[in-house]
C-alpha cells in the first residue's frame, strides 16, 4: 500500500514556474496584503469578521520562511552541495536579489514621511518612524538583535532573518547530504519541536512569538524544516495523484483548524503537507499567467506596507475633511487594497526586474551566476 504512495526507485518530478508552487506563492503574497490592510478598514476585519484576519499573519510568515527553504534546497542544493556554487556566491546571488528592491521602497517611505511632515501632516504615529530605529532597517540586521528595525517597513524582518538563513543554508545542507530522506524529515521535525519546547522553556512562549529584534531565531527552524521537507521530495517520489488530494484536504482542515483558534502546530503540519504536495504534483500544463503573477510576489510583500501608509494617511484625512461615510470609507478601503497590487506590478516590472536583469548579467560575467537545474519560485524571488 506505501509503495503506492512512496517510493524510492521512481525520480521525483522537478519544481517549474507555473505550476502549484507558484500559485501558492502568489495566493500567501495576498493573504499577506489582506492581513496588513484588514487593520485599516473602518472596521478591521479581525473584528468584523473574524480574528482569523489578525492571527493568521503568524501562519502566512511561517508558511514564506518554509517555502524559502524548500524551494532553494531543491533549487541551489545540487549546485551548492557538489561546489559548482561556493557559499559566498550563493549568498551574494540571494542578498543581490533582496536588497535593491528593499532600499527602494524604504527610500520612498522615508521621502513620503519627510515630505508630509515638511507639508503639515507629519504621522499619526511618530513611534512607528523613528530615526534612530532606521539604520538597521536598512542594513537588513533588525532581527539579529541589532538596535533599531522597529516600524518603518516593519515586515522587513523576515528579509532580514533570511539572509542569517541563506549563511546557514550549505552548512545545512552539508548534513542533510549525510543522511537519508526519511531520517532527515523525522529529524527537522524534531528539531523545530526542540526549538519550539526551548524557547517556551527559556523565554515563556512558543518560538513563532519571538520578538522582531531576534527574528533569527523564529525563521531559521522554519527554514530548516523547509530543506527537510525538500530533501525528503528529492530523495521519495510522492504519487501525485495522492499529493493532489493530501493538499487539498490540508488547506481545508488548516482552513478549518484557524476558524477555531490559533492550533500552531497542528496547523503547520498542514502548510508542512501542502508544501510538499505543491512539489511533489507540479501540473501538466504550467500557467504563463500564474508563473508571471508569482513573480510579482516579492515586490507585493516588500511594498504593501509602504502603500498602506501612504494611501490611508491621504484618505483618512479626505474623509475626515469631507465627512464621508462608512460606504465611502468602505470603498476607499478597497481601492487601497486594490492599490497595494498595482504598485507591486509597478514596482517589479518597472524597476525589480530590469535591476535584476542587470545584477544577473554581472554576475554571469564574473562567473558568479553558477547554473541551477531550476528556476527559483520562493516568495523573496
Amino acid at each position: 500500500m506505501l509503495q503506492a504512495v512512496f517510493s524510492s526507485r521512481n525520480e521525483p518530478p522537478p519544481i517549474a514556474r507555473g505550476g502549484w508552487l507558484d500559485a501558492l506563492r502568489f495566493i500567501v503574497a495576498a493573504l499577506i496584503i489582506l492581513h496588513h490592510f484588514q487593520m485599516s478598514a473602518p472596521v478591521p476585519l479581525a473584528e468584523g469578521l473574524h480574528p482569523v484576519f489578525e492571527r493568521g499573519g503568524f501562519l502566512l510568515t511561517n508558511f514564506f520562511l518554509i517555502d524559502s527553504g524548500y524551494v532553494l534546497m531543491r533549487v541551489y542544493g545540487r549546485a551548492v552541495g557538489s561546489g559548482r556554487m561556493s557559499k559566498t556566491n550563493f549568498f551574494l546571488k540571494r542578498a543581490l536579489r533582496v536588497f535593491p528592491a528593499h532600499l527602494i521602497v524604504l527610500g520612498l517611505l522615508v521621502a513620503l514621511v519627510l515630505v508630509a511632515t515638511a507639508a503639515g501632516m507629519p504621522p499619526n504615529h511618530p513611534e512607528w518612524f523613528a530615526w534612530d530605529q532606521l539604520p538597521a532597517q536598512a542594513a537588513l540586521v533588525q532581527s539579529f538583535g541589532v538596535h533599531g528595525g522597529i516600524g518603518w517597513n516593519a515586515p522587513t524582518w523576515s528579509i532580514s532573518a533570511l539572509l542569517g538563513c541563506y549563511v546557514a543554508f550549505p552548512f545545512v545542507l552539508r548534513g542533510l547530504s549525510r543522511i537519508g530522506p526519511w531520517t532527515a524529515l523525522a529529524l527537522v521535525i524534531v528539531g523545530y519541536l526542540a526549538a519550539n519546547e526551548l524557547s517556551w522553556a527559556i523565554l515563556n512562549y512558543p518560538v513563532y512569538q519571538m520578538p522582531l529584534n531576534l527574528g533569527i531565531w523564529r525563521a531559521l527552524p522554519l527554514f530548516i524544516l523547509g530543506m527537510g521537507l525538500a530533501w525528503f521530495a528529492q530523495g521519495v517520489w510522492i504519487n501525485p495523484r495522492v499529493a493532489g488530494w493530501a493538499g487539498v484536504l490540508a488547506a481545508v482542515a488548516l482552513a478549518g483548524v484557524q476558524y477555531f483558534d490559533k492550533h500552531a502546530l497542528i496547523s503547520l503540519v498542514f502548510i508542512s503537507i501542502i508544501i510538499l504536495a505543491a512539489g511533489a504534483s507540479p501540473g501538466r500544463n504550467p500557467s504563463k499567467l500564474v508563473e508571471q503573477a508569482a513573480m510579482v510576489s516579492f515586490s507585493m510583500f516588500i511594498s504593501n506596507e509602504v502603500v498602506r501608509i501612504a494611501w490611508f494617511g491621504l484618505a483618512d484625512a479626505a474623509a475626515g475633511k469631507l465627512a464621508l461615510g462608512e460606504a465611502w470609507r468602505w470603498g476607499l478601503w478597497g481601492l487601497g487594497v486594490a492599490a497595494a497590487f498595482v504598485f507591486a506590478f509597478g514596482l517589479h516590472y518597472l524597476i525589480d526586474q530590469p535591476i535584476q536583469n542587470r545584477i544577473r548579467a554581472w554576475l554571469k560575467a564574473r562567473g558568479r551566476g553558477a547554473a541551477v537545474s531550476q528556476p527559483v519560485v520562493s516568495l523573496e524571488g
